[in-house]
C-alpha cells in the first residue's frame, strides 16, 4: 500500500518519537500519542495468531494509559531498569476510511543499574495511526511479542 512521502515520513517519526519517550522515562508522555479512545495490547505472538483475546496487558482508553502511567511513577515498587527501543522502519499495510494499519519489528533491549544490557522483548507492532489536528496518533498498537517466556514483570511501555 502507498501512502506520500509526507505520510510515511510522518509515521516513521511517530515511530521515533513514541521510542524516545518510552526510553527516556518520561512516562507523562506515553499517553499522548494515543487518541482518547484507543487500545494497547501487549500480546504473546501464539495468542495473537491463534485468534486468542489474552493478553499480558490490555488497556481500552487514553484514561487507562494515564492509569498506568501514575502506577509506574507512584505506586509500583520494582527494580529500576532502563530500556531502549530499536524499531524497524514501519511498512504501511493498508489505508482504510482514513486510518492508517502499520507494522515495525521492534527490539526492546533492558539494563539493570549492576547489570549487564539484556534482550528484554522482541516482536513486532501491529498498529492503526489516524490524523489529528495534533498529528498522527495511535487508535490500537498490539505489541506482539515473540517470545512465549516473559519476564516475571513488565513495568514500562513497550
Amino acid at each position: 500500500m502507498m501512502v506520500d512521502m509526507q505520510t510515511w515520513f510522518g509515521i516513521q517519526q511517530l515511530y521515533a518519537d513514541y521510542a524516545a519517550a518510552v526510553d527516556s522515562g518520561h512516562w507523562h508522555l506515553w499517553p499522548d500519542f494515543f487518541i482518547d479512545e484507543c487500545v494497547y495490547k501487549l500480546q504473546a505472538r501464539e495468542n495473537h495468531e491463534r485468534g486468542f483475546p489474552l493478553a499480558t496487558l490490555s488497556l481500552t482508553s487514553k484514561g487507562m494509559l494515564k492509569d498506568r502511567v501514575y502506577g509506574i511513577s507512584e505506586t509500583i515498587y520494582h527494580d529500576p531498569y532502563y530500556q531502549r527501543h530499536v524499531v524497524g522502519a514501519p511498512i504501511v499495510r493498508q489505508v482504510v476510511n482514513g486510518r492508517i494499519h502499520s507494522e515495525a519489528n521492534y527490539a526492546v533491549f533492558r539494563t539493570k543499574l549492576d547489570q549487564e544490557s539484556t534482550v528484554f522483548n522482541v516482536g513486532r507492532y501491529i498498529d492503526t495511526i489516524v490524523h489529528t489536528a495534533e498529528g498522527l496518533k495511535f487508535a490500537e498498537r498490539l505489541c506482539v511479542f515473540d517470545s512465549e517466556m516473559i519476564p516475571n514483570s513488565i513495568i514500562y511501555p513497550i
